[in-house]
């Protein structure tokens, strides 16, 4: 019997009351985990937000330095304002510490060619179109489904070790008052260093609040040397000529692979791996996430950004666990580019690069210690291979460290050397995708070396059987 129109139309909303419904379920939960863990831990959850700004801080201020002859590549309020409104967006949403970076690689060149504001715009709108297209047509699911998981811990792995040398470096740069109070300087990174060790055995403590605190306190000289008033936020559209979009299509060419990889395939697995109680996001969810911050905010001048692994490790190293530690960051963040742009600027630049420098270190051992759980259940495919062992069998034996005794010796090296493969590209030619291209090359030269050996075996197997001189 054929189904009536009716019929299929009330099919159709009762799906859409469905999802609505279901949607609006997940929201509800999220705001609830929101509230009652700021409710249980609001100092952590505070320290938290702060978290990210080793890595933040130092790409805002060379975006926004002061040039005799062009003016900053970026608009500071208008960053500040856009990136507080997805911050507290993305808390709501997701309910999670998914923090809001900067594009690295958009940054290097822009910064490195003096880039204009509507070059900046125009890389970060090419690289959301792409990655809109990327989520839209499925393929960010796919390369998700696909991409062995030592490459994408591998990926994680780099990243962090990256980030430990750039804020070693970052760390290890002359303060601004160094040459007046030299031994000020001194006792500064001692203490830094001393906190940070004391944080894992001390981890209610808001190190990194504590951090901002000692930061702001040395960036007062700054102030008074600089004397701003309050000025309100005045926002004004950049819209990009044909050549400048073309020298933006030229620097968000190098960011797709990072922003895939890092930002969209590795904070999903990051996600899982640090915060395995709450959903974990979808890669299509973070696609649309990417492509929609940057589509309306880089028309106003705003920083090009993305959500990065290492800023969830270091938001998560600091104790946030919820979506309530960014909710807070971006409303300090929006009324800082409100009201107050000119006077952040300021602020910014007299923080000392030792607090920086710590904070990226922390960071970075973060992320790569996400590596150690690469052999055991904590690794995304044995995790689901153990979900389906448990329903079909309940004498699958393991080990105390919790490894699969079906992963051989073997299995287990060439885990491990993919996830080294990959590690070493990133750091030896500093950039995400050859590092993944090394990961993914070796990791299928061990599936054709398994192929060749079946052969083979067949071959040779197939020789022994059509041999009539064979003992019988």
């Amino acid at each position: 019997m054929d189904v009536q129109p009716e019929d299929r139309l009330s099919r159709i909303n009762r799906l859409l009351k469905d999802g609505f419904h279901t949607r609006f379920n997940e929201f509800r939960r999220s705001q609830e985990y929101n509230l009652k863990t700021f409710r249980q831990q609001p100092l952590q959850e505070i320290s938290g937000a702060f978290g990210d700004l080793g890595t933040l801080l130092p790409i805002l201020i060379a975006y926004t330095a002061d040039h005799k002859y062009r003016e900053p590549a970026i608009d500071l309020s208008s960053t500040l304002v856009f990136t507080g409104i997805f911050n507290i967006i993305n808390g709501l949403i997701f309910g999670i510490p998914l923090p809001v970076q900067p594009m690295k690689a958009i940054a290097a060149v822009a910064l490195s060619s003096h880039f204009n504001k509507e070059e900046v715009a125009s890389a970060g709108l090419f690289v959301a179109a792409v990655v809109g297209f990327l989520s839209v047509t499925g393929l960010l699911e796919w390369f998700n489904r696909n991409i062995p998981v030592p490459v994408v811990k591998g990926i994680q792995v780099g990243v962090g070790l990256t980030l430990i040398i750039y804020g070693g470096n970052v760390f290890v740069k002359p303060e601004q008052f160094q040459d007046e109070y030299p031994a000020l300087a001194s006792l500064l990174r001692v203490f830094t260093v001393i906190g940070l060790l004391g944080s894992t055995t001390f981890q209610r403590v808001p190190y990194a609040l504590i951090l901002l605190l000692l930061g702001l306190l040395f960036a007062i000289p700054n102030l008074i040397d600089h004397s701003t008033v309050p000025s309100v936020w005045q926002p004004r559209v950049w819209l990009p000529s044909t050549y400048e979009f073309s020298h933006g299509i030229d620097a968000g060419l190098g960011q797709i692979p990072l922003t895939v990889l890092n930002s969209i395939i590795a904070v999903c697995a990051l996600s899982a791996d640090l915060l395995p109680n709450r959903p974990t996001p979808s890669t299509l969810a973070i696609g649309f996430s990417v492509a929609a911050m940057n589509l309306f905010s880089c028309w106003f001048g705003s920083m090009p950004v993305c959500h990065g692994s290492g800023g969830l490790a270091a938001q998560y190293r600091f104790g946030a666990r919820s979506g309530a530690s960014i909710i807070f960051l971006g409303l300090i963040k929006f009324l800082l580019g409100l009201f107050f742009g000119r006077f952040t600027k300021q602020v910014f630049r007299g923080i000392p690069n030792s607090i920086l420098g710590i904070m990226v270190i922390a960071a970075g051992i973060e992320l790569a210690n996400v590596g150690e759980s690469l052999n055991t259940t904590g690794a995304k495919d044995l995790a689901k291979a153990e979900d389906h062992l448990n329903t079909s069998s309940q004498d699958q034996v393991r080990t105390e460290q919790g490894h699969d005794q079906k992963l051989t010796v073997e299995q287990r090296k060439r885990r491990w050397t993919t996830m080294l493969v990959t590690v070493g590209g990133i750091l030896a030619f500093k950039n995400d995708a050859v590092g993944f291209l090394a990961g993914m090359l070796w990791h299928w030269s061990y599936f054709l070396h398994d192929r060749y050996v079946s052969w083979r075996s067949q071959r040779e197997g197939t020789i022994r059987l059509g041999d009539d001189s064979a003992p019988r």
